[in-house]
């Protein structure tokens, strides 16, 4: 027993030092990821909800643990490599002529995701349950020189979340689950400012262009940069239904929540008036304490699994995310009128520092796979899954998404006299059509109204987007 929890311990420790120290990814059902676990992974997640394989079962239906027995670790982590790169770029500012510029290169790098799961079997029918996963990510990082950089350059979010959960059953083929999720979610948004229709207002548009180059040509663009962290929490509830030896059905369902993340906003190189300057102006610095709300959206999941021979398992699921709670991306002072940035640019009351419209889609997530027991050792699985993109008319720089395609095949290895279990898939993203981007400025009080202050201040890009990942899983039943 001491040597089976030292093993524990030391897995907790591996799980939570990776989750924390890695970043996720852009781009995979809105911001939320699916690979989750190289288990489920294998079969696209389909009827994830249906098949407790192992300690996973934690993430995608916590009912799931009344079907293992004594305890149960899963350990392991995905890698997620996206090629998101713009074939075509162009921009024009605030008065209306072409900012110079390039396409702004590959923005997605490769990301790790790790995860830990681990289940104990309390009595016949009770079991808990605990979880480290990253559910939601986001990141895009453009080139310097990018030709959107007045609208994008760095979006990162980060979230890390710790599951707690509990299961009890019948004794008759149904089970019910609870899982809490605390998430620990850090952001940040960056790009450069556009001071064109600033200086318009104070030299006139005929003198603002000139003034403007020759201000970015010796201290460069004013550069915004936002940074905030907080806790959420969201709950998700299970069950589990055994119609037959060979037939189950799960479903679960996700509360939504929301982050307000806190932090600090900084615009660098901020020009200012300064009769020592050749050119009347100098670089400053502005600072202010803002929040980033950042919804997060209800779910439910419905999965069946049948055992249609001794040696195949067909799999089928279905998931409804409501991401129309997410309608904008707003950045609001927390220091009021009084606020340096706000002081700066007249911003007042409730209005936000920075508004970008949003105004996402609720979605649906469809898959379908099967798994192979070609002996008592080796299994083999193949799935695929359609993933509806949530954007939808406002398409950004930030996150330019597409409908996609989910092509995955997996392994697992299981030696049952030790309860040692591997598990190792692959997949591909195939996106349905190129992200076509047209972003322009709008109003917070009229999300769906072009800013009048952003003048002719417009971002069109068409993006090629692929993806590949692989993910790699070890269980141990004890």
């Amino acid at each position: 027993m001491q040597k089976n929890s030292n093993v524990l311990v030391k897995a907790i420790r591996f799980a939570t030092l990776a989750a924390v120290a890695t970043p996720a990814t852009v781009m995979a059902g809105g911001f939320s990821l699916n690979e989750q676990s190289a288990s489920q992974m294998g079969v696209a997640n389909a009827g994830a909800a249906a098949n407790p394989e192992n300690a996973t079962t934690v993430f995608f239906n916590p009912a799931g643990m009344s079907q293992l027995s004594g305890t149960n670790i899963s350990f392991g982590a995905a890698i997620l490599d996206i090629d998101a790169e713009a074939k075509s770029a162009s921009a024009t500012n605030t008065l209306g002529a072409p900012v110079d510029g390039s396409n702004g290169g590959d923005i997605a790098d490769p990301a790790v995701l790790p995860n830990f799961y681990l289940t104990h079997e309390i009595s016949d029918s009770i079991d808990v349950g605990f979880g480290i996963h990253a559910p939601y990510g986001l990141a895009a990082d453009y080139d310097n020189d990018f030709t959107g950089r007045f609208f994008a350059d760095k979006t990162e979010l980060t979230a890390i979340a710790f599951t707690p959960s509990v299961a009890v059953n019948n004794g008759k083929g149904l089970s019910m689950g609870i899982g809490m999720n605390i998430m620990y979610a850090e952001g940040r948004l960056t790009k450069y400012q556009d001071i064109r229709g600033a200086l318009a207002q104070q030299v006139g548009a005929a003198n603002a262009g000139p003034l403007a180059a020759a201000y970015e040509a010796q201290f460069g663009a004013p550069y915004a940069d936002i940074e905030g962290d907080d806790i959420a929490v969201n709950f998700r509830v299970g069950f589990l239904y055994e119609m037959s030896e060979r037939t189950q059905f799960g479903l679960t369902a996700q509360t939504g929540t929301e982050f307000e993340l806190e932090g600090d906003a900084e615009i660098s190189n901020f020009p200012v008036q300064n009769g020592q300057s050749p050119i009347g102006l100098a670089p400053a610095t502005l600072n202010e304490k803002v929040r980033v709300p950042l919804a997060i959206p209800e779910s439910i999941t419905a999965g069946a699994r049948h055992q249609l021979t001794d040696s195949v398992t067909l799999l089928a699921g279905a998931t409804f995310a409501r991401w129309s709670r997410f309608e904008e991306l707003d950045i609001f002072s927390r220091e009021g009128d009084s606020g340096q940035i706000s002081q700066v640019t007249g911003r007042t009351g409730d209005t936000p520092v920075t508004h970008i419209t949003e105004k996402w889609k609720d979605t649906w997530q469809f898959n379908v796979g099967g798994i192979w027991q070609a002996s008592p050792e080796w299994a083999f699985k193949a799935g695929y899954a359609f993933d509806e993109s949530p954007v939808d008319q406002y398409l950004t720089a930030r996150i330019p998404s597409e409908d996609r395609h989910w092509l995955t095949l997996g392994t697992q290895w299981s030696d049952v006299a030790s309860g040692w279990t591997v598990d190792a898939a692959i997949g591909t993203l195939i996106f349905a059509d190129d992200a076509k981007v047209d972003e322009y400025q709008y109003l917070h009080s009229a999300p769906s109204q072009k800013d009048p202050n952003a003048g002719a201040s417009n971002y069109t890009g068409e993006y090629e987007l692929s993806a590949w990942s692989a993910a790699i899983e070890v269980s141990k039943a004890f």
